[in-house]
């Protein structure tokens, strides 16, 4: 006898309440389709919050820097470097972090011992502060930034830095005054020993960016810098630091190349655009501790320092000179990097900002007209 189903009808030989092949494979279509529509969306969204997860270090950073300006009446200064029986080599960074909620780590610095002792070539940390030094500060890590927290140089750990404070705009006047020397005053808030005073920004603070971000160099190795082809550089935003000091002289007094002396900020900038030319990088396991944010304990330019030489996320690669060099702020941000002002606000600057406009921005007394909403 026949089966029957329940409507009463046998059923009908290969006909199954089933998708075929070809709805399963247009279903499998859509998907993939609606995800590849999804997934730059989810992916932006996150970008969006770990940048302003950046924007509040940032700004966490700078109400450090203004707590130390009111507790001590100036900004703090960044040593002078470590050489030999010289400096102490404490950083800006680490003068602030007692004001920082790092007390418990700031409680054990000794600022009254070196941070630093040895050779400017090959330093290395006090040993009371080793493990200190090592130790990552999540205030001073931006997290769309995918270098390690922690780099190894000189066979010592370093937590990593992404927020640098500007010494100036690194401008030159051609009689005898230019700013890229930060042993002697500059038109920033720190230099060597200073003790600039929130006073003495008198461009106005809504006008005067005093901090910004910066990438963080990534190791390759352990030897003092790593070699990338002339016009064949590491790819951006870049995760090296151009390293001039073997190609143009520089002392504490005049950057030369040849004849040129007492230089002008034109100079330096047709200087600065020959960086193609360059095939030494420095990069985090050198370990004169010159990659860029390797170390938030060392008072070298290239890890806890910047200038406003160069604009956001410029092609120009942060470009380094022996004990200083020329900077911009940079990060893995679309469109711009985040920059502190004195007033306190974080600002994501655009990419697309004037050379010129962003020099002035960083000089905080030099009587510029700047003009638009920052």
């Amino acid at each position: 006898m026949a089966m029957r189903n329940r409507t009463g009808h046998s059923p009908v030989p290969g006909n199954r309440n089933a998708f075929t092949l070809v709805e399963l494979l247009v279903v499998i279509a859509i998907i993939g389709a609606l995800v590849g529509l999804l997934l730059p969306a989810v992916q932006s969204a996150r970008e969006a919050a770990r940048r302003t997860s950046c924007s509040n270090n940032l700004r966490q950073f700078g109400l450090a820097m203004f707590n130390y300006e009111s507790a001590r009446g100036h900004f703090p200064p960044t040593d002078v470097r470590v050489s030999g029986t010289t400096g102490f080599g404490w950083s800006f960074h680490s003068r602030l972090l007692p004001y920082a909620e790092e007390a418990g780590l700031a409680d054990r610095f000794d600022f009254k011992q070196q941070a630093f002792t040895g050779n400017f070539s090959a330093q290395q940390p006090t040993a009371a502060f080793v493990t200190l030094f090592a130790t990552p500060v999540p205030m001073l890590l931006c997290p769309s930034d995918p270098a390690p927290t922690v780099n190894k140089s000189n066979g010592y750990d370093y937590g990593g830095n992404n927020y640098m404070v500007s010494f100036g705009s690194a401008r030159a006047d051609g009689a005898g005054t230019y700013y890229w020397d930060f042993s002697k005053p500059t038109d920033g808030i720190v230099f060597e020993n200073s003790k600039v005073r929130i006073s003495k920004i008198t461009d106005g603070t809504s006008k005067t960016a005093i901090a910004s971000e910066a990438v963080r160099s990534i190791a390759n190795g352990t030897a003092d810098a790593v070699t990338f082809a002339a016009g064949s550089p590491p790819r951006m935003p870049y995760q090296y630091t151009a390293n001039a000091s073997s190609t143009h002289a520089w002392n504490s007094s005049t950057l030369k190349t040849g004849s040129m002396t007492s230089p002008t900020t034109q100079q330096a900038d047709d200087l600065v655009n020959r960086w193609t030319e360059l095939t030494s990088w420095r990069h985090a396991g050198s370990p004169s501790m010159r990659g860029r944010g390797q170390a938030w304990a060392a008072t070298t330019a290239g890890n806890s320092l910047t200038n406003g030489f160069l604009p956001p996320n410029s092609t120009i690669p942060d470009y380094v000179v022996h004990w200083s060099g020329f900077f911009g702020p940079k990060s893995f941000h679309p469109g711009g990097a985040n920059v502190l002002f004195g007033d306190g606000r974080v600002v994501l600057l655009s990419d697309k900002t004037d050379k010129d406009l962003h020099r002035d921005l960083h000089s905080i007394n030099g009587g510029e007209q700047v003009t638009g909403d920052f």
